[in-house]
């Protein structure tokens, strides 16, 4: 979502150019970089330890949540739970982190829906953790931001039984 975003801004500067550069004065030039510029602010630039923070994340995704959540993060009715537009997600995402870490035998879900069986824990690390998250957070139409490291610092990794 972000890199259509940047797409689009460096269209709108393309497009503004061209019809500057065609004659239509000074004071349209001005009014279309001021709109590149606000539209640049607002839209976060992915770096590269962001890239490979979400590159990390759709490997895990493929391979321990895909199963359930299936490739369209819609999950399975009465089974597993969407991912697109999640509440939950958007709204608590530290807890989102700590479910993936530690499991939960509490599945958020509307008050209509139980699920049948808890969620495993699907990763070891913090970061793998945090990047799933944010692989999640801004996939499936979902635009939720990132979370960081910093942000679930205090969570403890619980024992697990092997």
């Amino acid at each position: 979502m972000k890199r259509i975003s940047l797409l689009l801004v460096m269209l709108l500067a393309a497009f503004g150019w061209i019809i500057t550069s065609c004659g239509s004065g000074p004071q349209k030039q001005t009014q279309e970089a001021e709109t590149v510029v606000q539209d640049e602010a607002e839209a976060p630039v992915m770096t590269d330890e962001m890239a490979i923070m979400m590159a990390r994340g759709e490997q895990i995704y493929k391979e321990k949540c895909l199963a359930c959540h299936q490739a369209n993060g819609h999950g399975l009715p009465n089974a597993f739970p969407t991912l697109v537009g999640s509440d939950f997600l958007l709204n608590q995402t530290v807890m989102a982190v700590s479910q993936v870490l530690n499991g939960s035998e509490k599945v958020p879900s509307p008050k209509t829906i139980k699920y049948p069986a808890p969620m495993p824990p699907q990763a070891d690390t913090k970061e793998d953790a945090v990047a799933v998250i944010n692989y999640v957070l801004n996939n499936f139409g979902n635009d939720g931001g990132y979370i960081t490291l910093d942000d679930v610092a205090h969570i403890v990794i619980e024992p697990r039984d092997i």
